[in-house]
């Protein structure tokens, strides 16, 4: 077994990919949420290994749930992990003032260590010279170059590996022997070290300063934020027209030929209503959200994610958070999960707190197929000043309205807390780079993986459920409403009707919010199986898009879009709430107001919109 570790935006998770590409096993650590990252790779004499990417940490001297798990794994205290046989320091070569202090406090330990030099290249490129069989004594560990993001980038750390396989592996140290050199006399050390084994001359190639002259301008720096944000939401609906077409045609060619080859019955309904009609609606939004994964993947791998935190910290100062607090509320628009997990990395309990309570406001990912879905039906396809899409605008107006509101909200939290007090932001911004194609990949394949996961498990069972609750016990002789009406879905639809009535929900909406509970996006499954069960005869082969533009008004679509702005429907949030806060208090703390939110911004966009219709 080796392990990975090293400060954040060392490279070392671009290592691991290296090392391992597709041969990756992705879970979280026993009791906590953090992800736990296994690989495997052979070397070319031979050799198999099994890779650990441990979270990124500075010290091991644990502030965040990240660096503490990182410190039990190397010394041995975590349940249910081995000591690693080989540690691989990972360490940014033009930032080696910061990286070594964690360096020389793991040689303390006593483990077989490889220092692995990561970035030379950009060190080269900034004038950095490193000696590194000075270092490699200085440290008393081999010491290797690596590129992580070119191929064959890794070779010199696989031969390291393979030169160290035959060393005995040896029990680490106790945890105590970290305390007994300061922090202050560890900065000395590496002061003393890289005055034998780095010199810098004349900067050649920083190109990271001449370009944050301008992404980080009081003026221009938020001004771009804003327009690549806008950017993003554009290419979410012009780019995915043709593969979502193409999946559409394929469930709805699969539907056609299931319908064709069997007799008509339970297990027919089963086939097309069921399953194609409710985990296929869901499925055709699986191209936008990979181009927003692509994005969000795209700005965090060049180096600018740090850099809009550090324009956003003086706006989010003015309602008591910190800067630090953009990357887990950014992450939360892909899923409020990691999110809330990587709020962690805040220090501040009350804004670690406030952080999480306000990270499902954050448009996710599962939010996008409701919108989409409801936008495609009711709002035109045309072009605003003749290149900006109107439905991108929507897109991008619900994107603004959800943070506008957990900014509200994040006032009124800290307000209440009596926290007015804002932390200073200290944060470390990475060199500029190109994406890596193959990070990239991998990355988008996870999320296409989870998803696809998502429908064939949660959205399939669910929509199974649904079908089987909206077919029995089926209708009565000389019924005058569709079998479902009858049904029990449609008898709990009916039930709820009278709860949602006042802002616009009729019953089959009313049954698509129940399934929805377990994740927001199963609530289009669900509405595919509800209404694909309510029609009958040509109409089944329609798409569930015309179905819902000729069923629901204007203001009934206006005011599910409000809903779903602020709707507490994800049970796995929640989940991840009390997991995270260790209280059952926060999670219900956060159903109530945002079901409160929702109700009420639902209702005053279903008045107001009725009033402008004339209605």
């Amino acid at each position: 077994m080796v392990a990975l570790l090293g400060n954040p935006n060392c490279g070392k998770t671009a290592l691991f990919n290296r090392l391992t590409g597709a041969r990756q096993k992705v879970a979280n650590y026993a009791g906590v949420t953090i992800e736990r990252k296994e690989g495997s790779f052979t070397s070319p004499e031979g050799r198999a290994y099994r890779l650990l990417d441990l979270p990124g940490a500075y010290s091991l001297s644990a502030h965040t749930p990240d660096e503490a798990i990182t410190r039990d794994v190397v010394a041995g205290k975590r349940a249910g992990e081995s000591v690693p046989d080989v540690l691989v320091c990972v360490v940014n070569a033009t930032n080696l003032r910061l990286n070594l202090r964690l360096v020389l406090e793991i040689k303390r330990l006593g483990l077989p260590m490889i220092l692995a030099l990561n970035m030379v290249d950009v060190a080269r490129k900034r004038g950095i010279v490193i000696d590194e069989a000075r270092l490699a004594q200085e440290l008393g560990m081999p010491v290797v170059a690596t590129v992580a993001v070119q191929a064959g980038g890794e070779r010199a750390l696989v031969q390291a590996l393979d030169a160290m396989a035959l060393t005995e592996k040896a029990a680490p140290k106790s945890l105590d022997v970290i305390d007994t050199v300061s922090v202050e006399e560890t900065q000395r050390e590496v002061r003393r070290i890289l005055a034998l084994a780095c010199h810098e001359k004349d900067d050649r190639g920083n190109l990271s300063e001449k370009i944050d002259h301008i992404v980080l301008h009081p003026v221009l720096g938020p001004i771009i934020l804003a327009v690549l944000m806008f950017c993003v939401f554009q290419a979410v609906f012009s780019w995915a027209n043709v593969p979502m077409d193409l999946i559409k045609d394929g469930v709805d060619g699969v539907g056609s030929m299931v319908k064709n080859a069997m007799a008509d019955g339970l297990l027919r309904s089963l086939l097309v209503e069921g399953i194609l009609g409710g985990a296929g609606s869901v499925l055709v939004f699986l191209p936008q959200i990979l181009i927003l994964f692509f994005f969000i993947l795209v700005l965090e791998d060049c180096g600018y994610l740090p850099r809009a935190a550090f324009l956003l910290d003086r706006l989010m100062g003015g309602v008591g958070l910190s800067g630090r607090a953009f990357i887990p509320l950014l992450s939360s628009f892909a899923c409020a999960i990691p999110g809330i997990m990587a709020a962690r990395t805040i220090q501040n309990p009350r804004d670690r707190l406030v952080t999480i309570m306000i990270a499902p406001l954050m448009t996710c990912s599962a939010r996008l197929p409701v919108y989409a879905l409801i936008i495609a039906a009711f709002i035109p396809e045309r072009e605003v000043g003749g290149f900006v899409s109107l439905q991108g605008l929507v897109l991008f107006g619900l994107y603004v309205t959800g943070i506008v509101s957990a900014m509200l909200v994040a006032y009124f939290m800290k307000r209440s807390m009596g926290a007015n007090h804002q932390q200073p932001l200290m944060l470390e911004l990475p060199s500029y780079h190109w994406p890596h194609l193959q990070n990239l990949a991998l990355g988008l394949w996870e999320r296409c993986k989870i998803f696809i996961t998502r429908v064939g498990t949660i959205i399939l069972t669910l929509m199974v459920l649904l079908w089987f609750l909206s077919t029995f016990p089926g209708a009565p002789e000389g019924a005058t409403h569709p079998p479902i009406y009858y049904s029990l879905a449609g008898i709990l639809g009916r039930g709820l009707e009278y709860i949602f009535a006042p802002i616009g929900f009729n019953w089959q909406i009313c049954i698509a919010l129940v399934p929805g509970l377990a994740a927001r996006e199963v609530a289009v499954g669900a509405l595919g199986t509800v209404y694909a069960l309510s029609q009958s005869g040509d109409e089944l082969a329609q798409s569930l898009t015309p179905i819902i533009a000729a069923s629901w008004t204007l203001p009934t679509a206006l005011s599910l879009l409000a809903w779903y702005v602020f709707a507490p429907q994800c049970m796995s949030t929640l989940s991840v709430v009390r997991r995270e806060t260790n209280s059952l208090r926060y999670p219900l703390l956060m159903a109530g107001y945002m079901f409160v939110l929702a109700y009420s911004a639902s209702f005053i966009t279903y008045r107001v919109a009725l009033a402008l219709a004339g209605g």
